[in-house]
């Protein structure tokens, strides 16, 4: 009995001086609040768009134009079996082209609406802290002026929040006849 009496003794001595050399642990730091959204450019603005607003990115399927309809429908597109609607996105608010070689398509897929948004450049996932929202947002259009709700800002830019959700429950946006 007495050996092992003498062995706890021994890890008990043990265990008390690696405690009394162990490093403390490191304060708890409170994590800032983050909001993510992906990131795109339309006309040489900075937007990003609510990370459930875009079900998918792709670059811009060959499409089959559509006669009949407004000059910013550019047709449909035959993405994986399922007919998607392509739709630039610039000549719906009637901007100017900044990149033709980086023009991607965002796909919409809200309620009734599915369909790809020809934008300039994705410019990938975006993460801001959420104090640094503002309402004051500058740059803009009047046509986009529905589809914004402010901005976050980064590295001394705003970026424009631009919800594709506004924009496919907009009966102008859903009127595609010429």
């Amino acid at each position: 009995m007495a050996k092992v009496s003498a062995a706890f003794l021994k890890l008990v001595d043990y265990a008390q001086r690696s405690e009394s050399h162990a490093a403390g642990l490191p304060q708890e730091a409170e994590a800032a609040q983050t909001w993510s959204g992906v990131g795109f450019a339309l006309g040489g603005v900075r937007f990003v768009a609510p990370m459930g607003e875009i079900s998918e990115i792709l670059g811009v399927p060959q499409y089959t134009q559509v006669p009949g309809v407004q000059t910013w429908v550019k047709g449909v597109a035959n993405v994986r079996g399922r007919l998607l609607p392509v739709l630039d996105l610039i000549s719906f608010f009637k901007m100017t082209v900044k990149h033709i070689k980086n023009r991607r398509l965002l796909v919409v897929d809200h309620g009734e609406v599915y369909s790809g948004l020809i934008v300039d450049e994705v410019l990938g996932m975006q993460h801001f802290p959420v104090d640094s929202y503002t309402k004051d947002v500058t740059g803009l259009v009047d046509a986009e002026l529905p589809y914004v709700s402010g901005g976050y800002k980064k590295d001394g830019e705003t970026w424009i929040v631009f919800s594709f959700f506004r924009l496919a429950n907009d009966p102008k946006f859903m009127d595609v006849a010429s």
